[in-house]
Parts: structure tokens; sequence; C-alpha cells
């Protein structure tokens, strides 16, 4: 590494970094408009200029390169008033509509103005107005009032989504963005240049005008949409979801992630078909019943009937503990046939995130034993002895079997006993005797392994009454990480559902199954005793970013 001064301190650069790149390691944000880690250099809103000695004029930090022996000041007079001096510029036609602006909060504009602009404008005249609230694709809305002509969107779409669809027009303060001709900005990864921009010309359609970023909470999680696993934050308020947004990790997906997981994992949780509460089959329908009720009438009905007449259809959807406490169930019952079905859709994926498999945890289902015992049955073998009669009690979690084929509806009606553990009511609960109401993945703690073999744990972002109660899934030592969000949750609405570990837990109790967990870090625990290559770890050496386990072993 060569060495270089920044603002009196010596710092380490290596080869072919520039300045901005060198003090962003060293914990030393220079202001920065245009410049993206992730994007080339544009070098066009020259908010990073600073001064280098002896170079005659001021230079750009984002495109400069770090060499030995060079001087750098990013305080200087001269460097502090040409920021300033750019400041205003971009002010000059900036709308002054903060107040009802979705960037509010989060945007660069109104923090750099704060600590790098005079606080003034010279500017009397007429602002320059442009094209408000135009829709560029079915997701992302334009406010040309807003935009400073970063063009990091230009370049994301080019470079990133591989899609040229936005581009500059005009000239001088009439400079806006349109899409080419004939083009929508309708990339599958979209929603990504609302991220990116620093400012509010860019927002999304479906979140747009929900809530401000200081009334909501963010907890660290992982999409479920497929087995990629991008980092995500969950965005909360009063109890409720209102955005995913991508949590940055290089070792799985940057700082990106795809429209069809930041818009469509999530919605069901607030959905008005939620299982709000154990039901039972009373004649034709199903009707509410306690939690005592089911598990009694579950666990007497399943000691009717022998081992090879009971199945287990787990799920990747589920998280490895969830799976885990199923396979043990399983096994105290001496049950061979269990299996998971996959969704996998040939050609959905691609070189940047997707994945064809379209869920989070295939990995992690095998290594916790969601797979037929020697001379057990796979899924499908499963569903045809099923409508063969030879298998006349089934259990599935967390997937809609009814509705994935005809035929499975139709074998499904054969069954003497089925117990379905939902999070919403589908067409395979409209079948099932027993309907158990299980927490979706933003209401449990857990972990899901994705195809890299990497595991990733997700947290409780939303509460149900469950969860309200006993602080379900939660870590005694990390109660005061989680307060602020216990408070916020208040006497909002909340569903009567629990963790699927917890459900087959209890469950097992009555079975006869000897297992004691309080968390599910001790059901995770209890799995790496038992599973090569996970021996000793724990959630504190997961932490936020997760930790990648040889895939042999899985």
């Amino acid at each position: 590494m060569g060495k270089f001064i920044l603002d009196g301190q010596e710092i380490g650069f290596k080869p072919g970094q520039t300045i901005i790149e060198a003090a962003k390691e060293v914990g030393v944000d220079i202001p920065h408009f245009c410049w993206h880690p992730s994007l080339s250099v544009s070098g066009n809103c020259r908010v990073c200029l600073v001064e280098v000695e002896k170079m005659p004029k001021l230079a750009i930090a984002c495109a400069t390169q770090a060499s030995e022996g060079m001087v750098v000041h990013t305080e200087s007079t001269k460097a502090l008033s040409a920021r300033q001096a750019v400041m205003e510029f971009l002010l000059i036609n900036h709308p002054l509509d903060c107040p009802i602006c979705d960037e509010a909060g989060e945007c660069k504009l109104q923090d750099y103005t704060f600590s790098h602009s005079v606080g003034e404008s010279r500017f009397t005249e007429e602002k320059q107005h442009k094209e408000k609230r135009v829709p560029l694709g079915p997701h992302v809305m334009f406010d040309g009032d807003r935009c400073i002509s970063c063009s990091r969107c230009i370049r994301f779409c080019d470079e990133i989504a591989g899609e040229s669809e936005l581009t500059f027009v005009n000239r001088g303060d009439r400079v806006t963005i349109q899409t080419f001709p004939g083009k929508e900005l309708k990339n599958p990864y979209s929603l990504c240049v609302t991220d990116i921009c620093p400012v509010g010309a860019l927002t999304n359609r479906d979140f747009r005008f929900k809530a401000r970023v200081w009334d909501m909470s963010n907890t660290s999680s992982v999409c479920p949409g497929c087995s990629r696993g991008c980092n995500v934050d969950v965005w909360v308020r009063s109890n409720e979801i209102l955005r995913l947004t991508p949590r940055e990790n290089e070792e799985v997906n940057n700082v990106w992630m795809c429209d069809e997981g930041r818009l469509n994992t999530w919605k069901h949780v607030n959905a008005g078909d939620r299982v709000d509460g154990p039901q039972i089959r009373r004649g034709e329908g199903l009707s509410k019943a306690t939690w005592d009720e089911i598990y009694s009438k579950a666990s007497a009905e399943l000691h009717g009937f022998t081992a090879n007449e009971i199945a287990f259809i787990g799920s990747a959807r589920s998280t490895v503990e969830d799976n885990h406490l199923l396979a043990k169930l399983a096994n105290h019952l001496h049950c061979k046939n269990i299996d998971f079905p996959r969704h996998i859709v040939p050609g959905s994926g691609d070189k940047i995130l997707r994945k064809e498999d379209k869920t989070p945890n295939s990995a992690g289902a095998l290594a916790a034993g969601i797979s037929p015992v020697k001379d057990g049955l796979a899924f499908e073998e499963i569903m045809t002895a099923v409508k063969s009669h030879k298998i006349k009690a089934l259990v599935v979690v967390e997937e809609d079997i009814a509705a994935m084929d005809e035929k499975y509806a139709t074998a499904l009606k054969q069954l003497q006993l089925l117990v379905v553990l939902a999070s919403n009511f589908n067409a395979t609960t409209e079948l099932a005797h027993i309907v158990i109401p299980a927490a979706t993945w933003t209401e449990k703690n857990g972990v899901f392994i994705n195809f890299e073999g990497r595991a990733q744990r997700i947290r409780p972002a939303v509460a149900t009454e469950q969860m309200d109660r006993s602080l379900d899934g939660f870590s005694m030592s990390r109660l005061d990480k989680f307060g602020t969000k216990f408070d916020r949750w208040g006497n909002y609405k909340k569903y009567d559902a629990r963790p699927v570990w917890r459900i087959f837990l209890d469950l097992g109790h009555l079975l006869g199954l000897k297992a004691k967990f309080e968390f599910a870090e001790d059901v995770w625990e209890d799995f790496t005793k038992h599973s090569p290559g996970f021996h000793g770890i724990t959630y504190d050496e997961l932490g936020e970013m997760g930790l990648t386990v040889k895939k042999n072993y899985i």
C-alpha cells in the first residue's frame, strides 16, 4: 500500500484507488452526489472538490487517483468555498418541498445543505419548473424539479441492470431525465434507482406518501423471495410493514435487490386473509378454537395412526429451526415419510441476483433433515400414497399444496387427517381438518441458508400476540436492543400466530417428545450440535452479515 496525507493524517491507499475511495476506507466522508462505489465515475456533481498541494486547480476526489506523497485538504478555505458554491448552484432551481417529499430524512441534499452550504440563496429569479409526477415505469415516479442530474440512475440501468432505459435530454438548466422512446423503466431491478437517487427525484410508487422515515422502525432481515437471500431492512409503522429496502452485504447482494423481492414477499403479512388464531373443522367449515384444543385434538388424532400412515411436508420457506423441530418430531414418531416441495422456476433467474429456486432455505431444509429417511417416501411419492389411501394423516408446513396442482387438491380430500400450519388462508387450509396459525418470516427469529451455503439471520420486525406476551424468540441478552420496537408496537393489531418450531415443540410434548427450548436461539444451538460443519456457530457469530458454511456439509 502507498501512503498519502489527508487533512494532516497519513493514510494508506491501494493501487488505482481514488481519493474518495481511500478516504472512505478510513472513515472520512467526502461529500458526494454522483459518485457511487458500485458504479462508474461520472464526476458531474463537483461537490467532492478537494485541494491537492502542487495542483493548480481543485480536484474532484471521485476521479483523482491517490498517489504516493500526495497532500490533500478537504477542509481548506478554497475547498470549503468551492463546496458551498456548488451547493448554492445545485439549490438554485431545487423546490422547497421537503415537507411533502418522500426522501425527507434520507436525503443527501438535505444533509449537505445543513453541513456544507451557506444556508441562504442569492437567487431571486423564478425557479426553472419541470415535469412533476412522471411515471417512468410501473414502479418508479419521477419529479423533474428535484433532480440534480447526478446520472446515477442512468448508469445503474446501463451497468448493473444491463438495460439502457434512461437518458438525459435537453441542456443547461432545462436538462432532465426521460426513458428512451418506446421504452419504460421496467427492468427487474428498477426500484434500485430509488435507493441510489440522492434526492427525492425518483420515488417508489408503492411506498409513495405512506410514511416518514423517522416514523418507522427498521429491522435487519433476509429476503425470502429466492435462494439468493438478499439482505434487507424491513420498515414498519404501527406494527405494519410498509416497505423493504436492500441492506449492503458485499458477499450476497452488494446494495441491490430485485423488484419482485421488494414488492411481493411481505404483502401477505398484513393481508385480510391472515389465519388469526387456531381453527378446527366442525361440520362443513372451520371455526375458531383455543391453542390447547388444537394441540389436544392434533396429538390425539396422530396417536391413532401408525408411523407408515403419517407423512410430514416441510418447507424451504420455513427457517432451519422450524424444520429442525419438524424433523425431530417425525423421528420421534418413527415416521420416514418426510420431504418438502421444490419451487424451481426455469428461466426466472439471471446473472445479477435472481435465482430459479424461489425459496430462501432449500439448503437449510436439507441440512435440518427434511428428506426421506431410508425406505421413506419423497414428496411426489407421498402425494401418490395419499391418493391411494396409504397415507392417511398429513401435516403440511407453510405450503399451499392444493394450489400447486389439481391432482394434489384431489388427493388431499382423501385424507382422514390434514393438519396445516399456515400464516394465511389458502386452497390447502380450505381442505384442512386443523389449521394452526404460523408466524410469518417477519414475525420470528431464525436462520435461512442460501444456495451458496451462507447461513443468515431473520428477525421479528412486527409483533404477534404470542411474542408480545412472552417475548418469544428473543434471548434475554437482546431485550435491550429490541426494547424500542416493543414500545412502538403498543396496542396495534397483532395476529395470534406462533413460530413453527414453537408449535411442533408444544405438540411434540403431548406426543411424548423430550425436548426443552425457550428461544429460537436454543433450537439453533441444538441443530448445530447434530449437524456437521455447523458446530459452535452461534447467532452472535452469524451477526448482521451471516456466515458461509462449506457446501459439502449441506
